[in-house]
C-alpha cells in the first residue's frame, strides 16, 4: 500500500527555520522529522511513499536520494544501537503547487494513486506509534471511504464527535473543548477524490465533514504515544525525548 506524506505547507510558526528549508525538514536530533514519519510506517512494511510538495520543494528532493538516505539510514541505527536493516524506499516527488490546501494536494495526486483501492495519507509535521498494519486492518474491515486516526491531547485540531466507531461530526480547530482530535494517519479508499474539488480544498473542512454526515468515516482510536511539532515547545520536546533516546514513536 501506498503513503501520501503532506509535505508542502509554509509552516509559518517556524519562520526562523523554514525561511531555509520547509517544515518536514526540521531535524529531530540529525533526522529531518520527515525521516522519522518514514521510518514510522517502515516498521509497519510500508515502504512506497509519494511525498506532495510544495514550499522549498527542492530542498526535499535533494536530501531525500538514494545516495544521502542510505548514509543516514547508517547513522540512524548506529545512533540507536541496532544492526542496521536495508532501506528499502521507494520515493515519488510530486510538486503540488505552493499555496494549495490538504484537499487540493491530495487531488493532485489523483492519476498517481488511480490504481490504488486503498491508500494512507498523513501529515509532514507529527509522529506517533501508530500500529499502521492495524489501522489498515481496521480500516479495510469497515469498507469506510476515510479513516482518521483519532487521538486525545489538546483541543486546537479537529474534534471529532464518536458513536461506537464512526465519526458524528468533524469541526476543524474548536476554540474548547476535550475528547478526541484528528491525530493524522489517515487511511483512505480511492473514493475520497469524489470529495475533493481543487486546490482550494482543505481536507479537515468540506469533505471530511460530509464524510461524516454520510457516515462514510471511522475513527481508529490510538490511546498511546502521539506528538504533532506544531510550535516551538512541540519541537524541543521531540528532540529531548530522541536525546535522552525515550523514543516513543518507535515503540508499540
Amino acid at each position: 500500500m501506498k503513503a501520501v506524506i503532506l509535505c508542502g505547507g509554509l509552516g509559518k510558526r517556524f519562520s526562523e527555520e523554514t525561511i531555509y528549508k520547509p517544515k518536514p525538514m526540521i531535524l529531530v536530533g540529525k533526522f529531518p522529522i520527515l525521516f522519522h514519519i518514514l521510518k514510522i510506517y517502515e516498521k509497519h512494511g510500508i515502504n512506497d511513499f509519494i511525498l506532495a510538495l510544495g514550499y522549498k520543494s527542492e530542498k526535499i528532493k535533494k536530501f531525500f536520494n538514494a545516495k544521502n538516505l542510505n548514509k543516514l539510514n547508517d547513522t540512524y541505527y548506529k545512533y540507536l544501537k541496532k544492526k542496521p536493516k536495508e532501506l528499502n524506499w521507494k520515493i515519488t516527488f510530486c510538486y503540488s503547487g505552493l499555496k494549495t490546501m490538504t484537499g487540493g494536494r491530495l487531488l493532485r495526486l489523483k492519476q498517481l494513486l488511480k490504481k490504488e483501492k486503498n491508500f494512507l495519507l498523513t501529515y509532514g509535521d507529527g509522529l506517533a506509534n501508530v500500529d499502521i498494519k492495524k489501522l489498515i486492518k481496521f480500516h479495510i474491515k469497515h469498507k469506510k471511504i476515510g479513516t482518521v486516526t483519532a487521538v486525545t491531547p489538546s483541543a486546537r485540531f479537529g474534534a471529532l464527535d464518536i458513536e461506537d466507531k464512526k465519526v458524528k461530526s468533524f469541526s476543524e480547530k474548536p476554540q474548547s473543548g476535550e475528547g478526541w482530535i484528528n491525530g493524522g494517519f489517515f487511511c483512505f479508499q480511492n473514493k475520497i477524490f469524489n470529495y475533493l474539488k481543487n486546490d482550494k480544498t482543505v481536507l479537515e473542512e468540506d469533505p471530511l465533514s460530509k464524510l461524516s454526515k454520510h457516515k462514510n468515516l471511522y475513527a481508529f482510536k490510538h490511546h498511546k504515544y502521539w506528538q504533532c511539532m506544531d510550535t516551538k515547545r512541540d519541537h524541543d520536546l521531540l528532540v529531548n525525548q530522541w536525546k535522552s533516546k525515550k523514543i516513543l514513536w518507535l515503540k508499540n
